[in-house]
């Protein structure tokens, strides 16, 4: 498939800006400003990019909790994305949800479950509501290795097999659920071997390979919305940083990180580019400092944006009304 330059440029450019506001999470953690806790994505934008790079704005996604680079490859803006992290009151949730919930119904952001494992089911409700008002779109659901032993995450597949819905799993499998390696948790090798038993498509990529990772998942969005059904897709990538911020790490070998970073997605395609002639170093230093600056303001505009206030807290809840109408 040829990619068009358009489409790579974004691709890159995405990616640098998933990497670079991590590790401005990380330069802030210590400070204290912020709240809650950061499950990052660094080394695995290849994933979450290439992916969402393969969505139309009308499409819907339900990201993972370690899914920055989903929202950002969705198109939330940054300086509402950074107010969620601080938990300020012009976040995409208000100040409510944190980091783990930032979402956009506009840009078809469903944000993520309570439960990890609770977004199988709305995806599938979702995906059902497309077919039913056939609107044309397929949802992304973006999903970690240990997810994909739930119960949900079975029921779920199996509904939609069965009535064909547009929608996409997608595995992030990044070898680790917390601190379980995926050899100690399941007895196959590939979790997209998984699909034979619901009679759909099952892929396996390189997750550090954006560009493999777009084409395989734009195949399976115009498969789900060709009315073809669903798709497994497994792509095979490693976390850098631990589970969680404060987390120790000494269930991994440690030489295990050194290895996949040295098949940074990033660099990885960084090379491909210049290889191409799309991409030189000149002009590689402007988009890193297009996207500093990006985040810089972002950063100014969440710190200097309002905590939400104590009465807030009442706002946006639904059962208020169903216990006036039990009355």
């Amino acid at each position: 498939m040829k990619i068009p330059e358009e489409k790579l440029l974004w691709i890159y450019k995405k990616m640098l800006t998933q990497r670079m506001l991590e590790e401005k999470i990380l330069e802030l953690i210590p400070t204290g400003k912020l709240t809650g806790h950061f499950h990052l994505g660094i080394g695995e934008e290849a994933t979450f990019i290439g992916a969402c790079a393969a969505l139309e704005e009308r499409d819907y996604l339900l990201p993972t909790h370690r899914g920055l680079g989903c929202v950002i490859g969705k198109g939330i803006p940054l300086k509402k994305m950074m107010a969620d992290i601080y938990g300020k009151a012009t976040g995409t949730t208000k100040g409510k949800g944190g980091v783990l919930r930032i979402c956009d119904a506009g840009l078809g952001v469903l944000g993520l479950s309570a439960t990890l494992g609770g977004i199988f089911p709305i995806a599938m409700g979702a995906a059902l509501s497309s077919k039913l008002l056939n609107d044309g779109r397929v949802t992304l659901a973006i999903f970690g290795d240990g997810q994909s032993n739930r119960g949900t995450f079975h029921e779920a597949i199996n509904l939609a097999s069965i009535w064909k819905l547009p929608v996409v799993y997608l595995c992030e499998n990044n070898q680790y659920a917390i601190s379980t390696s995926q050899k100690k948790a399941m007895a196959i090798k590939n979790i997209a071997d998984r699909a034979i038993g619901y009679g759909i498509p099952g892929k396996v990529v390189d997750g550090n390979d954006a560009l493999a990772v777009y084409e395989i998942t734009l195949e399976a969005v115009n498969r789900a919305r060709a009315g073809k059904g669903p798709t497994l897709i497994e792509a095979k990538t490693y976390r850098w940083r631990p589970h969680f911020e404060g987390e120790g790490a000494s269930y991994r070998a440690p030489k295990e990180a050194e290895v996949w970073k040295k098949k940074c997605p990033i660099s990885r395609l960084r090379k491909r580019m210049i290889n191409l002639k799309l991409l030189n170093q000149l002009q590689d230093e402007k988009i890193k400092e297009e996207i500093a600056q990006e985040i810089d303001e972002a950063v100014k505009y969440a710190e200097e944006s309002p905590v939400p206030r104590p009465e807030d807290a009442l706002e946006d809840l639904f059962f208020p009304s169903v216990m006036e109408s039990s009355k």
